[in-house]
């Protein structure tokens, strides 16, 4: 007579096999399409680490509502989570459609099981997963409970406050309000951020609108380094549940509140904007969820995500100011390994590989480009490295061009394939490898030290002598960009910033002049600006 142990050993192969036979047949139908399941209590998630923990995984669902159930299925690198409703199987779905999770830097993919309900016999494995269940839940209530727009809508309530307290280690580079708020910002609305120095150590205090913006934040982007390996993160909840600024400077900014003096009588610095959270993307990221929704720096911790950031910094999310970019290191095990980016939206009568290539490269050295042939909207854009690629995608994602507003996320695939020798493959597929056009390609070039979120003030170098300043506006003029500012910033008028009408127009100028031959070898240099005119 088999004992208690086998018995419930052989229940769980039963299960595991009707479950995996369920869903052998429809492989490739899953990877193409995953809605096509009805809504379930019960979500199938895919491709998890092999080193990620139970608790790691449960932790996928706990923002959205109790999770009642668990069946890690470790093997097949899948895992069955069960939640207390529907509507917050939903919020989970929803979420990491609109942000891909990553778990130990690695996505992972969730949508509706075929189960209605998790029946699971009692084992061993079985016991350990739900002890880590009930320890994950034990958390959640003891967690401070915020309200936010998941309680208004579905009646669950945050994993904690909105306010963040940022401790960065290792400060190699500066890391300024500008840099914070590139990262943080892909994560949801950024309120306010307060810096200051303690215990010889940079920190920030960083106010989310929505404390579920702050949970991933945390989730995300704790431990993570902005630039290669230093400039680490490491992030808690404060116990402040606001943030209170009186002057917008250097050293604080309230982005709600652009009247604020700047402290000493001068005028307060231009703001960031507000970025595309919300209305695309995601990661921004935006790569990003609860143990790791996927965004850039980098782009992955607890639970991972990626945002953007300098150069060569964060192998995963946030775009920088003027900061040094770290010497070329191999990219952190946190960052993501994917360097091919998929660009949606696209108007499939304006883009080009070159344009593509022209505008991604600001942010790293695109490789390759392919414009889809049956879907002329979509383009795999594939840069240098995951860091890069990540940087471009929070950059660029939500961005408006050619009257579209683009989508940039990470592609599952791992490389672009060229097109056979002798096939031209339409003009569709370019590879850039070798462009001389590639900003990056020096370790500590200067423009590691310019990369900036996109502006409608463009910086422009390398103009020869000769030309003059209505020269350079009527070259703008000619390809339909509004002018509005002009001024040359050296005596030798070698370099200029032009303002234009929007920062859709600097896209197209960027595409259309840099590099425009203007004459005796002088080929123009065009770049987003820091400053405005």
């Amino acid at each position: 007579m088999s004992n208690p142990t086998q018995a419930a050993g052989i229940h769980k192969k039963r299960f595991l096999s009707q479950f995996m036979n369920n869903n052998e047949n429809d492989k490739k139908k899953f990877k193409a399409d995953r809605s096509l399941c009805s809504p379930s209590r019960v979500l199938h998630i895919r491709q998890i680490p092999s080193d990620a923990t139970e608790a790691e995984v449960i932790s996928l669902g706990m923002p959205f509502g109790k999770v009642t159930n668990f069946l890690r299925l470790k093997r097949k690198c899948q895992a069955l989570l069960e939640m207390d409703s529907e509507e917050a199987a939903a919020a989970v779905v929803n979420h990491c459609n609109y942000s891909i999770p990553h778990l130990h830097s690695q996505p992972v993919y969730v949508q509706y099981s075929k189960h209605r309900e998790l029946k699971i016999e009692s084992s061993p494995y079985q016991a350990r997963a739900q002890a880590a269940l009930e320890a994950e839940n034990a958390i959640e209530r003891r967690s401070q409970a915020v309200p936010s727009t998941y309680a208004v809508e579905g009646g669950h309530r945050p994993y904690q406050g909105s306010v963040l307290r940022i401790i960065v280690e290792n400060l190699h580079y500066p890391v300024t309000i500008e840099v914070l708020y590139q990262i943080f910002s892909r994560f949801g609305s950024v309120l306010r951020i307060v810096t200051f120095t303690r215990n010889n150590q940079f920190q920030a205090l960083l106010q989310y609108a929505d404390p579920m913006n702050a949970y991933y934040a945390k989730m995300n982007l704790d431990g993570h380094s902005i630039y290669g390996m230093c400039c680490t993160l490491h992030i808690e909840f404060s116990k402040l549940g606001s943030l209170e600024v009186k002057y917008n400077n250097e050293k604080s900014r309230d982005f709600t509140r652009l009247d604020l003096p700047f402290g000493d009588g001068q005028h307060p610095p231009e703001l960031p904007m507000a970025p595309a959270y919300g209305t695309q993307n995601f990661i921004i990221p935006s790569y990003t969820g609860a143990p790791g929704f996927a965004p850039a720096m980098a782009f992955t911790p607890v639970a991972t995500y990626s945002f953007p950031v300098a150069p060569a910094p964060l192998g995963s999310v946030a775009p920088t100011s003027a900061v040094p970019a770290p010497v070329a290191l191999p990219a952190v095990n946190t960052v993501p390994a994917n360097s091919v980016l998929l660009v949606s939206n696209l108007n499939p009568e304006a883009i080009t590989p070159h344009g593509l290539f022209i505008l991604f490269g600001m942010y790293g050295d695109v490789h390759r480009v392919k414009i889809m042939f049956k879907k002329k909207s979509n383009a795999l854009v594939q840069m240098a490295d995951a860091t890069q690629a990540q940087l471009a995608m929070g950059h660029l994602n939500g961005q408006k061009l050619y009257g579209r507003v683009i989508h940039a996320t990470l592609s599952k695939h791992q490389i672009i394939q060229l097109p056979p020798e002798g096939q031209r493959g339409n003009g569709l597929t370019k590879d850039y490898s070798n462009s001389p056009l590639h900003r990056f390609r020096k370790s500590g070039s200067k423009n590691f030290q310019n990369i900036f979120p996109p502006s409608d003030t463009l910086h422009l170098s390398n103009i020869p002598p000769f030309v003059t300043v209505e020269d350079m506006e009527n070259l703008f003029e000619n390809i339909g960009s509004t002018v509005k500012a002009f001024r040359f910033i050296q005596k030798d008028c070698r370099m200029a910033l032009i303002q234009l009408g929007s920062v859709e127009e600097a896209f197209h100028a960027l595409i259309e002049l840099h590099n425009r031959d203007l004459g005796e070898k002088h080929h123009l240099r065009i770049s987003f600006s820091k400053y405005t005119i």
